[in-house]
């Protein structure tokens, strides 16, 4: 492998303006310049990076842990990449910074995340971001004196982090709803101790009591579990059940758009039709799901590459010392998508609402 030594002998000058040349901290000739480029590019030289890491003490490195990229990458069924985008928001910030973004993935398991973050300090990364899979509480394995920033995950220790808004989502999902007419209002959760069925159904109880509509316990009921087989089953007895009910919902707010998918199979397979005689929504946004069933979805965006953004330049903010505004941790929300899987019954309170009247 070639050495600076071998350039500056090739290009017939010294050790030391190859160096000037390479850093481009002291002035040097053109003619000397261009001899010495010419001397690099014949030689194959490269340049250590490692020497001008320990010089500048910035290697120009941050790092990403992540399972995005051996999580599912044959999925039997339609599912939401959270994390996949996040990675993409952050990306796009780090690479206009002219950072390089190392990335390295879990591959599934938790007693990796250490050995992972041990490995960027030990490469002088300037910085570390961890991104999780969905909205949850974590404990870093392994404390440390560089910037770190958590994306769709927090911790007790004060972290900056970034989260997705999970109760204004649904607080403004049931408040189109009621806009639209919809007084009986079903909600199918996730899992009951997954951290954004509690934001929700605080943002769906909200919606309701500021309406003046009674909460009725009946109509939240937990839906999904992680097994396909399972999750079907279950669904199916949930949606019985509900539409068994005296006074039956008019639209049922699923917990994913993974969840909605499935409620309108089981719910053709009943002969019920969407939404001439049950309104559905989702939550997330994944538009290979609905933007593809017909009717096309109503649902949340959940702000994946938003937030992947917002973690990156909180980062780089950090990196560089600067002072950054607001409090951790940092909620990014997104907008409601609607489509024509929702009836929309009352116009007269619609036009309170400009957002839906935009979709009559």
């Amino acid at each position: 492998m070639p050495t600076i030594y071998d350039v500056a002998k090739k290009a017939g000058v010294s050790p030391k303006t190859v160096s000037r040349v390479l850093n481009a901290d002291a002035p040097v000739g053109s003619k000397t310049r261009a001899a010495v480029e010419k001397a690099i590019a014949e030689l194959g030289y490269v340049p250590s990076s490692a020497a001008r890491m320990m010089r500048s003490n910035k290697s120009g490195l941050i790092g990403l842990i992540t399972g995005a990229i051996s999580r599912g990458s044959e999925p039997v069924e339609p599912a939401g990449l959270p994390d996949l985008y996040i990675v993409q928001g952050i990306q796009s910030i780090i690479s206009a910074s002219n950072k390089t973004l190392m990335i390295a993935d879990t591959g599934g398991s938790a007693e990796r995340v250490p050995v992972l973050m041990q490995t960027f300090l030990e490469h002088r990364v300037e910085g570390l971001i961890y991104v999780a899979d969905h909205h949850q509480h974590i404990d870093l394995p392994l404390k440390t004196t560089r910037p770190v920033v958590l994306a769709n995950c927090q911790d007790n220790a004060q972290t900056t982090a970034v989260i997705p808004d999970d109760e204004r989502g649904q607080y403004e999902l049931v408040n189109d709803l009621i806009a639209a007419g919809h007084t009986r209002i079903a909600y199918l959760t996730l899992r009951a101790d997954a951290v954004a069925t509690t934001l929700r159904t605080r943002g769906y109880e909200r919606a309701l009591g500021e309406a003046g509509i009674e909460f009725d316990q009946d109509l939240v009921v937990m839906s999904y579990i992680d097994q396909p087989v399972v999750a079907s089953q279950l669904l199916w007895d949930v949606i019985d059940q509900l539409l068994s009910n005296p006074n039956p919902p008019s639209v049922l707010c699923c917990g994913n758009d993974e969840m909605a998918l499935r409620a309108y199979g089981i719910l053709r397979s009943r002969g019920v039709k969407v939404p001439e005689d049950i309104s559905v929504a989702g939550y997330d946004n994944y538009r290979a799901i609905a933007e593809t069933l017909y009717p096309p979805l109503t649902t949340v965006e959940l702000p994946y590459w938003a937030m992947g953004a917002k973690a990156g330049q909180l980062l780089l903010d950090k990196i560089d010392e600067k002072e950054i505004k607001g409090e951790s941790p940092y909620v990014v929300g997104g907008p409601v998508r609607w489509r024509s899987s929702v009836v929309i019954k009352s116009k007269k309170v619609v036009n309170l609402n400009p957002r839906l009247e935009d979709n009559k």
